[in-house]
């Protein structure tokens, strides 16, 4: 991914809370039968590993977990906020004109190597974990003893698991960085008014650390 000097990743830490904020990542592989993309929701281990390790799981019937082998390096792609930038947003823009349209988002590339993991208490154990994430904002949370036991029992065989563990992080938070201060605020204000508040909001904070610095 090419990411100009004025993009340059941000922390490790900054990297891992967009991947567990948007955790729908696109797994990339290049098996026997070539290139192939498939998008999976992955729970993030931080602490597992030198980068940390990704877990997931696919449906038997997809034949992603056939098609790679153990060891085989693979790209996950995490996409987080994102939004077109038009020229008349900036300030600065109405001086000189010298500004064009252009596209601010945040993602995180995760380089790593896959396992596979067809065993029924790995599956079991991940889902578990899945399930507790995202059902923790619900009024009344999901949980598997919810499900009758022999049906849980008969998706667990319907899954398999994929282990990857992190061997290179890589990430492009392009925000404006390369703008005057005034077109930041400006281009984030609109933004937020227009309801993309979280992609406005990160640009904000970024002009005021400038500010600050």
């Amino acid at each position: 991914m090419y990411v100009p000097e004025h993009f340059d990743p941000p922390s490790t830490d900054a990297m891992f809370q967009l991947v567990r904020q948007h955790p729908l990542g696109v797994l990339f592989t290049h098996g026997e039968s070539g290139l192939d993309a498939n998008h999976i929701p992955f729970e993030l281990v931080a602490e597992a590993g030198a980068f940390g390790t990704l877990h997931a799981h696919v449906a038997r019937n997809n034949p992603v977990w056939t098609d790679v082998r153990n060891g085989d390096e693979v790209l996950v792609v995490f996409r987080g906020e994102e939004a077109y930038i038009s020229p008349n947003w900036y300030p600065s823009k109405q001086e000189h004109h010298k500004q064009v349209p252009t596209w601010n988002y945040k993602v995180v590339h995760a380089h790593g190597r896959i396992r596979i993991r067809d065993d029924e208490r790995y599956v079991r154990g991940l889902v578990a974990k899945l399930t507790r994430t995202h059902e923790a904002s619900e009024p009344k949370p999901w949980k598997m003893t919810d499900a009758p036991k022999e049906y849980i029992a008969s998706m667990m065989l319907a899954i398999v698991g994929l282990e990857i563990e992190i061997t290179r992080l890589t990430a492009k938070f392009k925000l404006s960085q390369n703008k005057e201060l005034g077109d930041i605020q400006s281009a984030a204000t609109i933004l937020i008014e227009r309801g993309r508040e979280a992609l406005g909001e990160s640009m904000l904070d970024l002009a005021l650390d400038q500010k600050d610095s």
